[in-house]
């Protein structure tokens, strides 16, 4: 397998420039600096950990085949919401936790999605971008019973019935479910892709670095997401008092974009090398676990904390999942998807943004 090489003066030059920009965070946030200012570079510094993470993770996965290097990426490119959402509930922000985490899927289903269809379309001489269609149906399938238990509660609350009494219990039972689905789906998906082979792995760019190195690279990437996503908290509402907008505004579209830069750069730049099925795959698997597993481990991660994450969503919030699920099986269940179609999603994605503005 190698040793293999070193980093490139690009990529060199890119985590230099991470570090400098996760130092000045740090340093904003124990000098006490102005808040936006502060608030500015722990987002900045959060998208970059967030990429670094990405290439990582990509160099360790990048010889399973896309099924693998997907989840791989899906999962561990989450952490920087994992973190911000568990200093929030620590913070008592619950808003902002729970806006981090549906707007971490809208940003995934509907921006970076959309964007991934929009690059991948317009590279086909028919402008119809193409891959194989049993993810996107697992990916409905997987949100299913999560936007069933998202609405049930919804009604209950709304109904005051005596459910909406126990919407703590019920959303433990939920995320247990929801997580028992989830690992029971996965071992399929895994076994059903095959490895990518040499010559496909040169084409995607990756085997440049060895394992130990990328290894490091992961940890390091991982341990400053925490870091800057406990200053990005800690700066978040004095920040949001000084730029006059709503904690909703902030972690359904500002959180989510920012933590989401692993999506953004990995699924754009495979839909531009023509490896569709990759980019869909690294897009996808992000989408449902963040609904169907992110979600529910930090359910009972938050039993921990004073304030507990539930599946108790505004109706605006539910409104959207419901729509936002049936977008998805009528754009990708087929397997194949126009440029207008990614421009429609993102659309969905601008509406949802301004809606959030105005909250």
């Amino acid at each position: 397998m190698g040793s293999g090489a070193a980093m490139t003066t690009t990529q060199k030059a890119a985590f230099a420039a991470i570090v400098a920009l996760t130092a000045a965070a740090g340093a904003a946030h124990y000098l006490a600096a102005p808040a936006v200012l502060s608030f500015v570079l722990a987002t900045f510094a959060l998208a970059g950990l967030a990429w670094v993470v990405s290439f990582a993770t990509e160099q360790v996965g990048s010889r399973k085949g896309p099924a693998v290097t997907g989840l791989l990426q899906s999962t561990l490119g989450n952490l920087p919401e994992f973190f911000v959402v568990v200093f929030a509930l620590r913070a008592g922000q619950t808003v902002v936790a729970e806006t981090s985490i549906v707007g971490s899927f809208f940003a995934n289903a509907l921006l970076v999605l959309g964007l991934v269809v929009i690059v991948g379309a317009r590279r086909e001489t028919d402008g119809v971008m193409r891959f194989s269609p049993k993810l996107p149906r697992d990916t409905v399938t997987l949100l299913l019973p999560a936007v069933m238990l998202v609405v049930l509660i919804g009604i209950s609350i709304a109904s005051s019935d005596k459910a909406s009494h126990h919407v703590t219990g019920l959303s433990v039972v939920g995320a247990l479910a929801l997580l028992a689905v989830y690992t029971r789906w996965l071992p399929g998906y895994l076994r059903g892709e095959g490895r990518v082979t040499d010559e496909a792995a040169t084409e995607l760019g990756v085997h440049h670095l060895g394992y130990a190195l990328s290894i490091a690279l992961l940890v390091l990437g991982a341990v400053g997401a925490a870091f800057v996503s406990d200053w990005f908290v800690a700066a978040l509402q004095p920040a949001i008092d000084k730029l006059h907008i709503s904690e909703t505004f902030a972690g359904l579209i500002v959180v989510a974009i920012a933590g989401n830069a692993v999506e953004n750069t990995a699924g754009i730049t495979l839909a531009a090398k023509g490896k569709a099925d990759l980019a869909i795959s690294v897009v996808k698997n992000s989408v449902s676990q963040v609904i169907v597993f992110l979600y529910p481990a930090l359910i009972l991660v938050s039993l921990l904390f004073r304030h507990q994450l539930t599946f108790a969503l505004s109706p605006t919030l539910i409104g959207a999942l419901v729509l936002t699920t049936l977008a998805l099986w009528q754009i990708t269940g087929d397997g194949e998807a126009a440029e207008f179609e990614g421009w429609a999603l993102v659309a969905l994605f601008v509406v949802l943004a301004t809606l959030a503005l105005y909250e």
